[in-house]
């Protein structure tokens, strides 16, 4: 258990933090889902929008601490192959 004042304030930032970081993580992961979604139907359209807009957010997640960099990029790079390779 926290026993300084630092250690208590700390405890209390984690949890705050951690709600907001479960937040965006889930953000993230509702955007990705809609790509595998679009790819799974074979609708390259609709895959290329969803794709779109989930770039921005998985970046944000980079610059907001919620995901590496490279997580990000490996990702991206992922989703928009398999984009690429619908018919």
């Amino acid at each position: 258990m926290a026993n300084s004042p630092q250690s208590k304030k700390r405890a209390r930032q984690n949890t705050r933090r951690l709600a907001v970081n479960k937040t965006r993580r889930s953000r993230i992961r509702t955007y990705l889902r809609k790509v595998e979604e679009a790819i799974a139907s074979g609708d390259k359209d609709a895959a290329k929008t969803a794709l779109q807009a989930a770039q921005p957010e998985l970046m944000r997640g980079v610059t907001k601490g919620v995901f590496h960099k490279n997580t990000a990029s490996r990702k991206m790079s992922r989703l928009s192959a398999r984009v690429k390779a619908l018919g």
